[in-house]
């Protein structure tokens, strides 16, 4: 009798990393354990009024080994030995200066605590001016650097990040031998051969996000790199020429880890990606439909058949790469540099008297203050929607811009801010909410229109993440505001499962993608549908939410 199957997606998040084992004959989630970044979440290494967001590699792995091993615990009996293959998916771009062994720097003496020498985090944004600088020269330079992701290079960026740091850190950019993303290092680690010059990389991170491409013979040449800056000299030859697509497999589980994990050193590690992209995968993604992934920030995939596309450069986007999502296809990449981090941004406004006043009075106990606190901040956004859901459409004088952490796209300006406009002394705390809410999903309909207006289709929308599967009325705001169904998927952890998909594909199990999919796929779990008297109302406010942007973007940005 055959033996069922698994495999494990290892998904590395902001705050948290999770593993998921998957039934590969089913897709049924076995089991799933979460490790929440000990460092990360005492604030270690970040100082967020300097947009600085630092990672120590060791938060990673020890949720690597915490999440697997107790993920098998809680697995039945027979689970582990019949584990194929595991694969993972990161943030990104969030780079590291290595040493030539692929070592971090963090993780050599010297460097322990240095957040230089650590996982530059996706939304650090201290490289403002290294992006401005990449920009500039791509556009005098004989070849566009910058084309194949949208003709605009961000702060979020593998370049960007390590030319800050090389400036910043005279001691890490000596010591540090070469780069490597955080999606290419776990790999690499699990396999046992972290040494720059040799490790797989991926073509999702190095397409997006280091301006990789074939058409390039790799990444950017010495003498832009160089004229950008001297500093860069000869780095590129200490990178990579070759990348590969998340199909495609690493090697095998190292004796070292499959002793630490209690797994077999035949499991199979496939090529590592960006979240994002996984979940895509994770949630069905079909040609021309868009993926967005709602959580702190979105995220938004699309996909379309490189013999229909694969000439066409989209402009304002974040990336256009051959199989950086499926393989074979061409994956797009747009998204918000902040959504639910906007609400929580709104949250933490307003709970500023509880933790500033409430906190300190002598009225109630300690105990009891802390009860109020706490159940001040777990009601806030919850009670904020109710009020919010019963405003009508317009009723309200108050738009919003949502440029809080900056634009991701179209067209990238981490320089922005957000705006809030149209405040009077009727104004209340629900409105405000609604308004942010509403913004948010001006900013995907912002997104959908570069893409319509670049000649790319959209024949449906698939919605995934925390704010998907927990907000009836932002779903319904965005559905009515894009003028588009929204199918949300079931899977409560898309990305893990897409990954868990790809370490199938990549183990022998499935040929390709779509056939993991096909497999392995938990369909969705409901679907919003626009009203058609509220898009009509809706676009009237994306018209004056498009003119209030314009004016921040050109009279009052410096």
């Amino acid at each position: 009798m055959t033996q069922t199957k698994y495999t494990i997606g290892l998904d590395y998040g902001s705050d948290s990393v999770r593993s998921l084992i998957v039934n590969v004959d089913t897709g049924e989630e076995i089991a799933s354990v979460v490790f929440e970044y000990p460092r990360w979440k005492k604030g270690m290494y970040c100082d967020p009024a300097r947009n600085q967001f630092r990672q120590h590699p060791l938060d990673y792995l020890e949720g690597l080994e915490y999440t697997i091993v107790e993920a098998l615990k809680e697995a039945p009996a027979g689970v582990a030995e019949n584990v194929v293959g595991i694969s993972v998916d990161t943030t990104g771009s969030t780079p590291v200066a290595v040493d030539e062994k692929g070592t971090p720097l963090s993780l050599t003496p010297g460097y322990e605590e240095n957040p230089n020498a650590m996982f530059v985090l996706w939304k650090d944004h201290t490289a403002v001016k290294e992006a401005d600088e990449i920009n500039d020269l791509a556009r005098k330079w004989e070849i566009d650097f910058t084309k194949y992701e949208g003709g605009i290079y961000s702060s979020e960026w593998f370049w960007a990040k390590l030319l800050k740091v090389s400036r910043d850190d005279a001691a890490v950019y000596r010591a540090a031998n070469s780069w490597v993303e955080h999606c290419d290092w776990i790999p690499a680690v699990l396999v046992g051969n972290t040494r720059p010059k040799t490790l797989k990389r991926s073509r999702c991170a190095a397409g997006h996000k280091a301006m990789w491409h074939e058409a390039f013979g790799g990444l950017p040449s010495d003498e832009f790199l160089t004229a950008l800056d001297p500093m860069l000299g000869g780095l590129r030859d200490r990178l990579y020429k070759e990348t590969f697509t998340c199909d495609v497999a690493v090697g095998n589980l190292s004796s070292e880890w499959a002793e630490k994990l209690g797994l077999s050193t035949d499991v199979v590690i496939g090529v590592g990606a960006f979240d994002a992209h996984m979940g895509a995968i994770g949630a069905e993604i079909e040609p021309y439909h868009l993926s967005k992934v709602m959580g702190t920030s979105t995220c938004d995939m699309l996909v379309a058949p490189m013999e229909e596309v694969g000439d066409k450069l989209v402009s304002g986007i974040c990336g256009q790469v051959d199989g950086s999502i499926m393989p074979g296809m061409l994956g797009m990449e747009a998204g918000q540099s902040a959504f639910g981090d906007i609400y929580a941004w709104f949250k933490r406004v307003l709970m500023w008297p509880a933790a500033q006043i409430l906190s300190k009075t002598d009225l109630v106990s300690e105990e009891q203050r802390q009860a109020l606190i706490e159940e001040l901040s777990d009601k806030m956004i919850a009670e904020l929607t109710v009020e919010a859901e019963k405003l009508a459409i317009g009723e309200s004088s108050v738009l919003a811009i949502d440029w809080m952490n900056g634009r991701r796209t179209p067209d990238a300006n981490q320089n922005l801010k957000g705006a809030i406009a149209g405040l009077s002394l009727g104004t209340d705390a629900p409105r405000i909410f609604r308004a942010l809410v509403e913004a948010t999903a001006f900013g995907s309909k912002a997104i959908v229109d570069r893409f319509l207006n670049e000649g790319i289709r959209i024949d449906g929308v698939i919605a995934l993440g925390g704010v998907a599967k927990k907000s009836k009325l932002v779903m319904q705001i965005v559905a009515d505001v894009l003028n588009m169904p929204i199918k949300v998927a079931r899977s409560e952890q898309a990305c893990a499962l897409g990954t868990a998909m790809a370490a199938a594909v990549a183990a022998g199990v499935y040929a390709t993608t779509n056939e993991a999919q096909k497999k392995m796929g938990g369909g969705f779990e409901m679907e919003y549908h626009p009203i058609p008297e509220n898009v009509e109302k809706y676009q009237k406010l994306y018209e004056d939410y498009v003119a209030l942007g314009g004016f921040i973007e050109k009279d009052l940005t410096k």
